[in-house]
């Protein structure tokens, strides 16, 4: 962009410098690195509108010509495909996920917890403790055994239970009916990415890129394939994030709507509307507010994106306003933006937070009830806080028992890892091993010697080595160019990561790293939308970039089918099994 040299409307207060001496020293010295200074005055002006509400990314002429399309019919496709598209991706997450869920026919790893918690939640309305031999006899009859009554001490909230109750509800107390709800939740968080990467880039081809990208995840594959508790708490934050562009682009759109319109009907700043304007009570953040506030029910460290997400929505606020023409944009932010977040988010989480522990809230405080729900009655009876209902007594208890447990978890196990180690599928984590014989279980007749049947939670590693250079791209668009969809990324990314390094020494597991998988596809995307080019680049620079990307795409692709029969317990020979093994922690 070329400078700007009049200075007749423009917003820069210090007209009176030298050109030189207008830029601060610090962006002189960035430039070098690819920083770009918010240009001032009419060049920062035009097209206000469009840089409050950008518009969508269209395809040109040359496309359809290239395909022998009318031009009628061109743009008949390109709106279906602003659903169309996300809709076909599903599609094949889908039948991916969905194809045979029951197997392999056991309770794999903490499935051993999960399963049998929903099913006593849903009939008892808290957990119990199960017999020893309960795995056994519940694969044996089909799910028909008595739910036991006596309480049981669980370490995490209920909602994600929940969840995988209402399949078994639904299917039986089975491996498909425990496994159904992650699946389809898997499967729509793959629909929601492809519209949230939509948005945030305003390209529907690389919404359905981060789509797809997720969709041959490895480690986001097994896990909507298993009864765990993160894949719930992934489609929560994915939910939510999107509740919370979408707030963004309709609060934006507000602020255009306020501000005033030159002679040339264009939008023009105006600081006293920038900064005063009211947006509204936006139910979109409230359903943010919501859904955070299941994540949060579903495991505690949504309590941390539930935080950055929070300061996300503010500063994307502060940020309207400054490009509206606010002087003082994250003082109005302040002022007219931060107490409906604040209404929208905390009390609304906290609220949903207390109505999924309804069940145990409700259950008999005579000891027949929920682990804990006699507490208030019997050892913490007295005290200062007897003014309060004994239940939220009994919940604040075992709250705080969970917590030290939690703090103090450190029982070495054999799939731990150091959070270090997650971003570059350090340590995978095996929920299922078998070694049949030849002819058994599905390995080959002909396989000589005996077969590997693993159902390994491992991220598809072109895709995560991959993700690593998409990050190091993204924090030098946020940080250089100030570019916002980064910075969301990264705050996605930082939201579900960042928080484990506080607990190094505890005993965590890189599926984990499952709640911020959406997020890398979301960098992996944009860098891949940097190798395509700018809309303007010419023909050679599109077709190199687009080779580069689509060679990109391939390898992701070809290496998830590679590794196809480890995240679905498929029999094969061991020494296909160890050429998998590429690295030696992954053993």
């Amino acid at each position: 962009m070329a400078r700007v040299t009049s200075t007749a409307s423009s917003t820069d207060t210090r007209k009176d410098l030298a050109p030189h001496e207008r830029r601060p020293s610090w962006q002189g010295r960035l430039r070098r690195f690819g920083h770009r200074p918010v240009a001032a005055g009419p060049a920062r002006d035009a097209g206000l509108a469009g840089r409050l509400v950008p518009p969508y990314a269209q395809p040109g002429p040359r496309l359809w010509a290239a395909l022998g399309l009318p031009q009628r019919l061109g743009d008949r496709l390109a709106r279906w495909a602003g659903w169309g598209g996300p809709l076909l991706v599903t599609l094949l997450a889908g039948v991916l996920r969905f194809w045979h869920l029951g197997s392999p026919k056991a309770v794999i790893f903490d499935e051993t917890y999960y399963a049998k918690d929903a099913w006593a939640l849903v009939h008892r309305g808290f957990e119990v403790n199960w017999d020893k031999n309960a795995n056994d006899l519940i694969l044996s009859t089909g799910g028909h055994v008595p739910v036991p009554h006596d309480a049981a001490y669980v370490v995490h909230p209920p909602v994600g239970k929940y969840v995988i109750g209402l399949g078994e509800l639904m299917f039986g107390f089975d491996p498909f009916g425990w496994r159904f709800m992650t699946a389809l939740l898997g499967t729509l968080s793959v629909l929601l990415l492809c519209r949230i990467g939509r948005r945030l880039f305003r390209s529907t081809f690389l919404g359905c890129v981060a789509g797809a990208l997720m969709a041959v995840d490895g480690l986001h594959f097994v896990m909507s394939r298993t009864s765990l508790l993160d894949g719930v708490l992934m489609f929560f934050v994915v939910a939510a994030f999107g509740c919370l562009l979408i707030d963004r682009d309709r609060s934006r759109a507000r602020l255009a709507a306020a501000l005033p319109v030159d002679a040339d009907g264009q939008l023009r700043p105006d600081a006293y509307v920038a900064e005063t304007a009211r947006l509204g009570w936006r139910p979109w953040r409230w359903a943010a507010g919501l859904l955070l506030g299941l994540a949060a029910g579903t495991k505690w460290n949504g309590l941390y994106i539930l935080a950055a997400f929070c300061v996300m929505a503010v500063l994307w606020d502060a940020g309207a306003r400054r490009v509206a023409g606010a002087h003082r944009p994250y003082l109005a932010a302040l002022k007219r933006d931060t107490g409906i977040t604040f209404l929208a988010t905390v009390p609304v989480a906290l609220a949903v937070y207390l109505l999924s522990w309804l069940g145990w809230i409700l259950s008999p405080a005579d000891g027949t009830g929920g682990y804990f729900r006699d507490w208030a009655a019997t050892e913490g009876r007295g005290g200062n806080w007897t003014f309060l209902p004994d239940w939220l007594r009994s919940l604040w208890h075992y709250e705080h028992e969970v917590y030290e447990f939690h703090v103090g978890l450190s029982s070495p196990h054999t799939y731990m890892s150091n959070p270090w180690s997650w971003i570059v599928d350090g340590r995978p984590v095996s929920y299922f091993y078998e070694s049949p014989s030849p002819g058994t279980d599905g390995c080959p007749v002909d396989a000589g010697d005996k077969c590997a049947r693993e159902v390994l939670a491992l991220g598809t590693p072109m895709l995560w080595w991959a993700a690593c250079a998409a990050l190091v791209y993204v924090l030098w668009r946020w940080f250089f160019r100030r570019d916002w969809r980064a910075g969301a990324i990264a705050c996605g990314v930082a939201a579900g990561y960042l928080p484990w390094f506080l607990y190094q020494e505890r005993t965590i597991f890189f599926f984990y790293a499952v709640v911020f998988v959406p997020f890398l596809c979301l960098a992996v995307a944009m860098l891949i939308g940097a190798l395509l080019g700018p809309p303007g680049a010419g023909d050679t620079r599109r077709v190199a970039g687009a080779t580069g990307a689509g060679v990109l795409v391939l390898l992701i692709a070809w290496n998830f089918i590679y590794f196809w029969p480890l995240y679905t317990g498929t029999a094969i020979p061991i020494e296909d099994w160890r050429a998998r093994m590429w690295l030696d922690t992954w053993v």
